[in-house]
């Protein structure tokens, strides 16, 4: 059995199959079945439609053979491969970075695929709880002033508790996460100056929310009380960090498609596409450490 994960921006969230290796054949026939989009054309090799970019996650059982000659033309074509790679593929059975997906076929391994996807296609949004369609927190947002004086809240505690975890993560010598947090409260400080711009002369004081309004007494965007523990673990920080985004996005998406005002929906839209993107960064960096961890336990 190989796992098969799949990466994509144009995807809600990164997905995980189980293949019978040699069974159902390509990468591109896998993603079919799972209905995974990959684009695709001509499923011969030949117009490079669905080219991927393929990491071997077991690095001890990477397979490298099967590169055709028509996919090795294709991708010399599309300028991803070198005569270096096509020799170590060949000689040394060490794959190349890219493949074609129709021509690639799954072996006895953990890989993870990525492509950019059809850009005609919209993205789709993160996945949306059922307790988010559910839960409306006693909210009616009824005018945009309201809505900015809500905006300006979530992204201020968004700064200053992804600055705290950035502070605990450094103090641990978790810098690779100290970083990603810090990163992530510097986004949230461009929502918050963009959100103040937007709301120009407006008093946003007088718009912030009693602490009842939110679940758990916090904003949508504080993760859980236990993501400041000094002990805590890279993957279980990104999941603290995951859980803060996933909220805050659902916050956004719930006013766009319960609010009645046009200009409050436009608004509330964008919020929705930049904490869209906060948390495909936090996908991917879990699924990485999932993988990470998974090979270095063989």
């Amino acid at each position: 059995m190989s796992n098969v994960t799949f990466s994509s921006p144009v995807m809600a969230k990164d997905v995980t199959v189980y293949a019978v290796a040699g069974d159902r054949g390509t990468i591109l026939a896998v993603a079919k079945a799972h209905k995974i989009p990959i684009p695709f054309d001509c499923q011969d090799g030949e117009c490079g439609s669905c080219l991927v970019e393929v990491k071997h996650l077991s690095p001890a059982q990477k397979c490298g053979i099967s590169l055709t000659e028509k996919e090795k033309e294709v991708l010399r074509q599309l300028g991803k491969i070198t005569k270096q790679e096509i020799e170590d593929a060949e000689v040394n059975d060490m794959p190349p970075r890219y493949r074609l997906a129709c021509q690639c076929f799954i072996r006895n391994e953990d890989i993870l695929v990525s492509f950019e996807g059809d850009q005609v296609l919209p993205a789709k949004p993160p996945y949306l709880s059922k307790a988010a369609r559910i839960f409306k927190g006693g909210l009616e947002i009824t005018s945009v002033d309201e809505f900015l004086g809500y905006a300006v809240k979530v992204e201020e505690d968004a700064a200053i508790h992804f600055d705290e975890l950035a502070s605990a993560m450094e103090q641990v010598g978790n810098k690779e996460v100290a970083k990603l947090f810090a990163q992530l409260a510097g986004f949230s400080r461009l929502h918050l100056a963009e959100a103040l711009k937007r709301a120009a002369s407006i008093d946003v004081s007088k718009h912030v929310p009693p602490d009842y309004v939110w679940p758990d007494h916090v904003t949508p965007e504080r993760t859980a009380l236990w993501a400041g523990d000094p002990a805590l673990s890279r993957l279980d920080a990104l999941r603290a960090a995951l859980q803060g985004e996933k909220r805050g996005y659902e916050f956004y998406y719930s006013v766009a498609g319960t609010s009645t005002n046009p200009e409050i929906v436009a608004l509330a839209k964008e919020f929705v596409g930049e904490e869209a993107e906060h948390v495909k960064v936090l996908e991917a960096w879990i699924t990485r450490e999932e993988w990470q961890r998974k090979t270095a336990a063989e």
